[in-house]
């Protein structure tokens, strides 16, 4: 009798252990979000929907004239607005996605007034909030190391906020992380480093971007625990480019570092930047889109990241467009496809990835 209660509480550790393990390896499918947009009737301001290229008072004023090359279903619309906001979590949970990763520029930037909002809406929805980390001005580590203490402080005890299910840590994407060098981050993200945040309540999982070839000594000095691709024109960079995905993968995995590769459904930001056409990447109807979700798949990565729900500029959101014209120019659209057919597409993805 006791032989077989040692064998039972053997046998039932090993379940739980196996159910544990199980939770820490579920696959996450993560999504950047854009809470930088106002509009006049919500903020008495307009922010990202009028853009004036390098101040050029020849660019768009917003309103039915955007600086985007595709026109969003909701119209212009405040991303303070808890009426919208609760929309996009709503669709953003039917597609499938655990976590979107809200742009962060700095506790004084205008998009932090939108935070409050989008957690609150985020936790009724069911959807974890993380932040990607960008390159505002004077940057640096150390700045980053005060950007991530101050927002564990003030949203870590949030119900949404995003932490990783085995080790509870927040995970931070740095946007352009190349801009500051390896040595300096070091002195962050190493254990040994004279200001490191390691073994600290502010530890974290970061991930840095990577672009080029030749990044593998910047992420193996530089403390990041892990890298993304984010951009999403394949003919951009290295690192954009799925045929060079396994190749990261391998080193990722010889070197203890995560990999997580971004897709996305296209790529246009010819009203901003006419000079970058040599970037545009067509939708091809959805097929883009499909394709980069099964290149990334195959390399069997822990996360994926889609880029992006709503970066309306470079013409990368899933978010719903319709048919749109302002004198002189006709909007893109995803027709013959619905206006919602991201979402629904990013959620047969979803399943296929965490299946």
């Amino acid at each position: 009798m006791k032989k077989n209660q040692i064998l039972l509480s053997a046998a039932l550790l090993l379940l739980i252990m196996a159910f544990q393990t199980g939770l820490a390896a579920r696959k996450k499918v993560f999504c950047f979000y854009y809470n930088w947009y106002k509009t006049p009737a919500f903020d008495s301001t307009d922010q990202h929907w009028a853009h004036w290229n390098n101040g050029d008072k020849k660019g768009y004023p917003g309103g039915d004239n955007i600086g985007a090359n595709f026109f969003p279903s909701l119209g212009n619309y405040s991303t303070k607005d808890p009426v919208v906001i609760a929309k996009h979590m709503a669709m953003i949970k039917k597609a499938g996605i655990d976590a979107i990763f809200l742009t962060y520029w700095g506790k004084d930037h205008f998009t932090a007034e939108s935070i409050p909002v989008i957690l609150k809406e985020a936790q009724k929805a069911g959807v974890k909030v993380g932040f990607q980390i960008e390159p505002y001005g004077n940057r640096s580590p150390l700045t980053v190391k005060a950007d991530v203490k101050y927002i564990i402080d003030t949203w870590g005890k949030h119900p949404a906020f995003y932490r990783t299910d085995d080790t509870k840590k927040p995970l931070f994407f740095v946007y352009d992380s190349y801009l500051s060098k390896a040595p300096e981050w070091a002195e962050v993200l190493n254990t040994e480093g004279s200001q490191t945040i390691r073994k600290t309540p502010y530890d974290s999982d970061f991930m840095g971007l990577w672009v080029n070839s030749n990044e593998q000594e910047f992420f193996k000095t530089s403390g990041f625990d892990g890298f993304y691709t984010y951009f999403v024109s394949k003919v951009f960079r290295y690192g954009s480019d799925p045929k060079n995905w396994a190749n990261m993968q391998q080193w990722a995995l010889q070197n203890n570092k995560q990999f997580i590769p971004c897709v996305g459904p296209g790529y246009i930001d010819e009203r901003i930047r006419p000079e970058n056409a040599i970037n545009t990447q067509s939708r091809d109807n959805g097929k883009y889109y499909d394709d980069y979700w099964k290149k990334a798949i195959a390399v069997k990565p822990a996360a994926i990241a889609i880029t992006s729900f709503n970066e309306w500029h470079e013409g990368t959101q899933i978010e719903p467009a319709k048919p749109h014209k302002t004198e002189g120019f006709t909007y893109l659209d995803y027709k013959p496809l619905t206006d919602d057919y991201y979402l629904i597409r990013t959620k047969y993805w979803s399943n296929q990835f965490v299946k």
